[in-house]
């Protein structure tokens, strides 16, 4: 009986053991949460540091906390029902052993314009989708998932990625509302990957994928103090995203390093047949990015400074002189632009071939987008769509629909109109823009400010930024990477670093080189305004 009794105590020792071990394990992945990296996730998989599971669950734990309650950033629209149940399968694949993805485990969030199958809707923000269940992944989920990623969740955007109102808040939207800075909470995120950019800065998911046609990946990163890469169009498939322009858009990874950011560029890419400028990228794309990323890739390197922003803000002028200075300092040579495109009056400027190409394309595509979802769609056609939203209050509350309704009004893609303005936009661009600039002085890449600093939200007169830069890679289709330059007034301000078509690898040695002498990144604290 004594030995018996012996045993039982015993057995309660290991067992309260074990229990104390797995919960001091459980609250150090709560601690380690901020700022940690798809490499410090593997190491702790690998060394027995804390399950998929465990992780999963604690990312779940901190969007209640965080997200939802607290400071209520309301970045995340909608938490995955399937994501623990996804993280225990991976942790079973764990045990046996079995041949894991670059991205086994990595709980990834998705801007809600691209398609998940499963019991996630893609909204893109809006009321009228709210139910409409894609029947297909995406391209970029397909990936995400094959290279053993969760997707943990969609997040908040800019309704319709910012393609609806004249004016607006950027980070609005009328399913979930709008979304505050992390930094500075009354302060505005930018957009449209607005729910991206903050559940990333506030450490809510280790990456997140957001969308840009115009400065939508590179303006929330700017606001948000993060990493964001907007790659050459074609690089990344654009197969079951609610499109704006099929010239412009791109998916592309939002991270809080350069190094995660570049692991996910290339776990992306391939050709898709679904998707013909995917054909353009063979030959072009790698699968590994990680491969670029050189300590010393500012070294002998010709880099051209963009000054169109010059004198809108002193203190962003300040940061831009002292991000010139670490980059030379690091060996590269600094060569003063003026301006990159080149036109006489408003009408001919790119700008304004861009808007007209994006109204016909964006009717154009979003019926395509409506017809992929099958005979259960919830909208025929961007004249429905109108005539619904017209019909919701709540859509209706703070911004018009003037940029749904000027779309409606254009023809097909076989309008000469639409022909001549796709035509003189890619010139203005490309061959007579940003080509003609970097052969000119025989540049490896250009940087401004990405950015103005977050400004204060304002549902009544919308956004108010007054710098950006992102218009040349935008327009153009070239890649782009933002990378934390500063703070002024506990907001961040980032750098872009952009070139030309496919010039990938070498914008992610030099943004790499830059991010490794500076680290300006640091999390946010939830400031109040005085």
């Amino acid at each position: 009986m004594k030995i018996y009794i012996l045993l039982y105590f015993c057995l309660i020792s290991l067992s309260s053991f074990s229990c104390n071990k797995d919960k001091k394990a459980y609250q150090n992945i709560n601690s380690q949460l901020n700022e940690i990296t798809i490499k410090d996730i593997h190491f702790g998989y690998d060394n027995n540091r804390f399950t998929v599971k465990e992780l999963v669950s604690k990312y779940i734990d901190r969007i209640k906390n965080i997200d939802q309650s607290g400071p209520l950033l309301n970045s995340i629209i909608v938490v995955n029902p399937d994501a623990l149940a996804i993280a225990d399968s991976l942790d079973e694949i764990h045990m046996l052993g079995k041949t894991k993805g670059p991205l086994f485990g990595i709980p990834v969030l998705l801007k809600d314009n691209i398609d998940v199958r499963g019991k996630m809707p893609t909204t893109a923000g809006s009321r009228i989708l709210k139910e409409s269940f894609p029947l297909i992944d995406s391209w970029v989920a397909k990936k995400l998932k094959d290279s053993g990623a969760i997707i943990l969740g969609k997040t908040n955007l800019s309704e319709w990625a910012n393609y609806r109102s004249s004016y607006s808040s950027s980070g609005w939207s009328g399913i979930a509302g709008q979304t505050k800075n992390p930094y500075v909470l009354d302060r505005n995120p930018c957009g449209s990957s607005s729910g991206s950019a903050v559940s990333v800065s506030a450490n809510l998911c280790v990456v997140a994928i957001g969308t840009e046609t115009w400065g939508s990946i590179m303006c929330p990163s700017n606001a948000n103090g993060i990493v964001g890469i907007k790659p050459t169009v074609g690089l990344w498939s654009r197969s079951g995203i609610v499109p704006i322009s099929y010239t412009q858009d791109t998916a592309g990874p939002m991270s809080r390093t350069v190094r995660d950011a570049a692991i996910i560029l290339g776990a992306v890419t391939g050709v898709d047949d679904n998707d013909k400028k995917t054909k353009k990228s063979k030959n072009n794309y790698y699968n590994d990015y990680t491969k670029f990323l050189n300590p010393n890739g500012l070294r002998n390197k010709k880099i051209g400074y963009v000054k169109t922003m010059e004198g809108k803000n002193h203190r962003v002028d300040f940061l831009m002189q002292e991000a010139i200075k670490d980059i030379t300092e690091s060996g590269a040579e600094i060569i003063q632009i003026d301006n990159i495109f080149q036109y006489t009056d408003n009408k001919n400027s790119p700008e304004n071939y861009s808007l007209e190409v994006m109204a016909y394309e964006f009717k154009d595509g979003l019926k395509k987008y409506f017809d992929r979802l099958g005979p259960n769609a919830l909208v025929k056609d961007l004249k429905d769509l109108i005539n619904q939203t017209l019909l919701d209050s709540v859509e209706m509350a703070y911004f018009n629909i003037e940029r749904l309704e000027n779309a409606e009004t254009k023809g097909d893609l076989n309008s000469k109109a639409y022909k001549e303005a796709i035509q003189k936009m890619k010139t203005a661009t490309r061959e007579m823009g940003i080509d003609r600039v970097m052969k000119k002085y025989n540049l490896d890449a250009l940087i401004s400010p990405t950015g103005s600093p977050a400004w204060k939200t304002d549902l009544v007169n919308g956004d108010k930024y007054y710098i950006s830069t992102t218009v040349f890679a935008a327009l153009s289709g070239y890649p782009n990477i933002n990378v934390p330059m500063g703070f002024i007034d506990n907001v961040p301000v980032g750098i872009s670093f952009y070139g030309k078509k496919w010039s990938e690898p070498k914008l992610i040695e030099i943004a790499y080189s830059y991010e490794q002498k500076t680290k300006h990144r640091k999390k946010p604290e939830f400031l109040v305004s005085d």
